[in-house]
């Protein structure tokens, strides 16, 4: 079974949507468009909160105590 689909087939069950099936191209590219989605607001809720840095000598020496 070779058909290439030029659109997604909407499955449906007693009249109503169920499924749909599309290219696996198409399958990946939403995949990777709604991880970089949560990427992005998970940035934007990073930059709100208030950043506190402190030197990397600190910061070692606090590892190395441990």
């Amino acid at each position: 079974m070779k058909t290439t689909l030029l659109e997604p087939e909407i499955v449906t069950r007693n009249g109503k949507p169920v499924s749909v099936i599309l290219p696996i191209k198409e399958y990946k590219e939403l995949l990777e468009r709604a991880e970089d989605a949560t990427d992005i607001a998970w940035l934007k809720r990073a930059r709100q909160k208030p950043q506190h840095y402190r030197p990397l000598e600190d910061y070692l020496a606090d590892r190395c105590s441990r």
